[in-house]
């Protein structure tokens, strides 16, 4: 086997939770590992899970029930696999997916990933602008724009670290799940017809359909990318026995995640059996329908707010763990690592586009449509995410003893077959549907060729792990490995810019300065006017600070030749993080030496990150002094 060299999933709070300190109490130390399945469970309670859930409980009562159970034990077994890959081989599948496959099934793969994300992404943003309209009553269209907004909010949570953020999702579960613990007492179902729906049957073709669509939904791509990588961020034990302790605790804490799912999707099943079902309204299969009618049906106000309540926070959580996923696919594929706010605005807007363009061309009455197109396309990603994910947790040369067993390997093959079969039905069903109603021969023509492309990639994807016999010779570090035995060398600077605040800390920029200088070296000392005058004059402009600033300056030059130095000042206008680069450059600087801004945070929005902007313009060293 050849070695892999690897970098961190989620480098950024990789290992941040300490599982191992032995001066916290057990509980505490037990408690530790519980968080990741609760931002996977997320994604099987969002609001692409609603529609079928309603549609089932309005047309066949409690008879579907079974489904919903058997489709949370399929989602329960492939979650911990997937925890087990990042527990065991401490990689995240996609990074376990770039090791083995070729290149170009990698890229296929990755756009198939990147969709899937997308797709849930519409899902979410739907649901929650379909939730704000129902709350507020304000058109889609903005409640829809109104969504962007979150891109910030998850911004805030990244910087306050895994377990605030595992926090605020557990809260919103909580909301979900407190809301309809409320909806199901005013409904008052009868726990004894609850019972009997957990017994398989399957009324008729229609009941069939639905069935097919609350399992095609339940087991979602990116969750199996996402818990692979969230449970790499609690530190453990690299030994035998303390991977088996973070296996059993991570069962644990999937099993009471993805049942508390259970409930929410049960009780939305439950609720359209008592209002809509028992009242002959067994046309309803929307969400707008159904909170429209909550009211009437539940004789209770409160009713319809707490569904939309709920609606709302089933978005907002499922759109942060979309999020964390989509960072996981591209630094795993492409070994490319973005800031989460672009992340973040990019996948909202791939979203947020269609589902604008959609209500403004055709109004609100497509919007449903729009969400079972969402869940199409996750259904036609699902098999490229589960059939790696078996091969890799099955593999004694990887795994070693923790390699599954005969048994829960065949089990697996089966739930894979069963939700591969299901969703590939799914398409079909909705292929068939579009192309009886259009009759254009090129789009049949392309709707043909890449479903033979599908079936290509489908049959590679399981095939090719089991021919190859040794590890691809790839690094899915994303950053170049060192070579060995470097002897650094002290670099020498003939040009240094120092870019003076006129703060405190312009003499430990200066000490600096001198420091990094040779008798050959010339010192620059950069500052830019930042008063009304020069924002809108530039460098006409002639006011009193732009004239004292230059004096200030001319003193700086002054002590540096007076220690023997060679020195010069530039002075600059407007926008720091435009003047300096521009500055630095046009003295031909070797070295930028810059002191820190000194504010986080909200800070940053509002003063600009001028280092960070600074240095990604320039392509000489950047000396920081905080």
């Amino acid at each position: 086997m050849n070695k892999t060299i690897s970098y961190n999933s989620l480098n950024d709070v990789h290992q941040s939770v300490d599982t191992t300190s032995v001066s916290k109490p057990v509980w505490k130390r037990i408690l530790a590992f519980f968080g990741p399945a609760y931002l996977v469970s997320v994604g099987y309670m969002d609001p692409g899970n609603w529609a079928t859930d309603l549609a089932g409980g309005s047309q066949f009562g409690y008879k579907l029930l079974w489904v919903l159970l058997m489709s949370n034990i399929m989602a329960l077994i492939l979650q911990n696999l997937s925890a087990r890959l990042g527990i065991v081989r401490g990689r995240d599948l996609a990074q376990a997916n770039r090791e083995t496959y070729p290149q170009l099934i990698n890229i296929c793969l990755y756009i198939l990933a990147e969709l899937a994300i997308a797709a849930c992404d519409l899902a979410e943003v739907l649901g929650m602008a379909i939730g704000i309209q129902l709350l507020t009553g304000i058109p889609l269209i903005w409640a829809v724009l109104i969504t962007i907004l979150d891109t910030f909010l998850l911004l805030v949570l990244q910087k306050l670290g895994i377990r605030k953020m595992e926090a605020f999702i557990i809260g919103l579960i909580a909301i979900i799940g407190i809301s309809f613990l409320i909806e199901i007492i005013l409904a008052k179902p009868q726990m004894s017809e609850v019972v009997k729906g957990l017994i398989p049957s399957i009324p008729n073709k229609q009941a069939l359909y639905i069935a097919i669509g609350i399992i095609g939904a339940t087991v979602m791509p990116h969750n199996l990318y996402l818990h692979s990588a969230l449970v790499q961020t609690r530190k453990i034990k690299r030994n035998d026995k303390g991977i088996r302790k973070a296996l059993k605790l991570n069962v644990l804490d999937s099993t009471i995640a993805l049942n508390l799912a259970f409930f929410v999707n049960a009780a939305i099943l439950i609720l359209a059996y008592k209002v809509f079902y028992l009242t002959g309204r067994t046309d309803v299969a929307e969400i707008k329908e159904a909170h429209q009618l909550l009211d009437l049906l539940l004789s209770s106000k409160i009713a319809p707010y707490l569904f939309a309540i709920a609606l709302i926070a089933a978005g907002q959580s499922s759109t942060i763990t979309g999020t964390l996923a989509g960072q996981i696919v591209m630094e795993g594929y492409l070994q490319l690592r973005i800031n989460p706010w672009m992340r973040r605005l990019l996948t909202r807007l791939i979203a947020i586009i269609p589902a604008a363009v959609v209500i403004l061309v055709n109004g609100e009455k497509d919007i449903n449509n729009l969400i079972v197109l969402s869940q199409v396309i996750l259904s036609v990603q699902l098999a490229f995410a589960i059939i790696p994910l078996i091969h890799f947790v099955s593999d004694k040369q990887k795994m070693g003893s923790f390699a599954i067993g005969p048994i829960l390997k065949t089990t697996a093959w089966l739930i894979a077959g069963i939700l591969i079969y299901l969703n590939i039905q799914m398409v079909i069903d909705q292929v068939s549907i579009f192309m009886e109603n259009d009759n254009s021969f090129y789009l049949k023509a392309i709707i043909i060729l890449f479903s033979l492309l599908f079936i290509a990639l489908l049959l590679t994807t399981f095939i090719y792990p089991l021919l190859i016999t040794k590890e691809k010779n790839v690094s899915i570090q994303v950053h170049k490995e060192l070579p060995e035995a470097v002897v650094p060398t002290l670099p020498s600077f003939k040009v240094i810019a120092l870019a003076l605040d006129f703060s405190e800390r312009d003499n430990l920029l200066l000490v600096n300065g001198i420091k990094q200088a040779d008798k050959d070296s010339l010192i620059v000392v950069i500052h830019i006017v930042e008063s009304a005058s020069a924002k809108i004059l530039g460098s006409e402009a002639d006011d009193l600070e732009s004239r004292k600033d230059q004096e200030k300056l001319d003193e700086y030059v002054k002590f540096l030749e007076s220690k023997g130095f060679k020195a010069q000042s530039r002075i600059g206008f407007r926008n720091r993080h435009k003047e300096i680069p521009r500055l630095v450059k046009e003295v031909n600087a070797e070295l930028l030496i810059i002191g820190s801004h000194g504010h986080k945070g909200v800070k940053d929005w509002l003063y600009g990150e001028t280092i960070n902007t600074v240095r990604h313009q320039l392509r000489i060293p950047v000396l920081i002094i905080a």
